[in-house]
């Protein structure tokens, strides 16, 4: 499998957080409030598409709503692909970390 890149490994999890709620606005939200940076959606939007493409994720349309005037959601979910790419970039990354404590920058 290929792996994922920081950004994408982010978005995966921020869908898996939101579960039901996993749409643009909220996912950018999401992603603001865990790593403090602004996305834009743009970027959001193109890798959503492309980790549907990969079938990392699956996406349907919600019921409209008043509030959107009429428009409709388009939610995201994590398929079993996406969730096995976590799962390995978990791993991946509790490896490169195992016996590093500090990196040297403690204070003297």
């Amino acid at each position: 499998m290929k792996l994922l890149s920081r950004q994408e490994e982010m978005l995966l999890l921020a869908v898996w957080r939101l579960q039901h709620q996993a749409y643009g606005v909220l996912i950018r939200d999401k992603l603001k409030e865990i790593t403090g940076k602004e996305w834009a959606y743009g970027a959001i939007f193109t890798m959503l598409d492309r980790l549907v493409i990969k079938e990392m994720l699956t996406s349907y349309l919600a019921d409209p709503t008043p509030e959107r005037g009429g428009r409709s959601k388009r939610i995201y979910r994590l398929t079993i692909d996406g969730k096995k790419a976590l799962v390995e970039i978990k791993q991946i990354e509790k490896a490169l970390w195992e016996g590093i404590d500090e990196l040297g920058l403690e204070s003297k």
